[in-house]
């Protein structure tokens, strides 16, 4: 008889696991404290912890696809450079070493969609503006203080870069850097606009 147990059964019952008798309403393991019974551990916790893993090779994934996304990107333009090099249009004079090589998109509305040149890596980002336009015949209004400004523009960001950067600072940024082989977009803007809009309607 169980020991909390006033109850007095008629037929006993017979517990299978511990094999003691006890009335009906103690015969479940549960309910006399079976000295057999097998507490399971806790799902929750185990299915908790599954998640919490789960979670975090999603996250080793990401870091990783983002490694691989820049790596991916620096592998297609140095292929794209060597097709560069073969068509490119540039200052013949300048030594190999000092060399940059872009596929250029130009402003919306011009003959050619895009046209590959290269440029001295010593050069602000003002002179090579001033040498693609002549390059590509693009009307050049930079020295004009409220015509609309013929501008570099990054292929991801959209950003207008600065003038007075020196090109090599930009191909060696750990950021959002520029290839050697990649592309770039030269856009009119307006003097007070400092991201281009829709990018990717250049490149496609």
């Amino acid at each position: 008889m169980y020991k909390d147990c006033d109850g007095r059964e008629l037929v006993p019952v017979l517990c299978a696991y511990c094999e003691k008798q006890f009335c009906l309403r103690h015969r479940h393991q549960l309910d006399h404290e079976c000295e057999k019974l097998e507490i399971p551990k806790p799902r929750m916790a185990a299915t908790q912890q599954l998640i919490k893993d789960i979670v975090e090779s999603k996250k080793d994934t990401t870091v990783i696809k983002r490694c691989r996304g820049a790596k991916n990107s620096e592998t297609a333009a140095k292929v794209t450079l060597m097709k560069l090099k073969m068509h490119a249009c540039g200052d013949k004079s300048l030594p190999q070493t000092e060399r940059i090589y872009f596929q250029v998109f130009l402003p919306r509305g011009s003959k050619e969609k895009s046209k590959p040149m290269f440029f001295c890596s010593k050069w602000s980002i003002g002179k090579v503006i001033d040498f693609a336009a002549s390059m590509a015949d693009l009307k050049n209004d930079n020295n004009k203080s409220t015509a609309m400004k013929l501008r570099l523009c990054h292929t991801v960001s959209g950003e207008a870069l600065p003038l007075d950067h020196i090109l090599a600072s930009w191909i060696s940024c750990k950021e959002s850097p520029l290839y050697n082989g990649g592309n770039v977009i030269l856009e009119y803007l307006d003097n007070e606009v400092h991201f281009l809009e829709n990018v990717n309607s250049y490149l496609q």
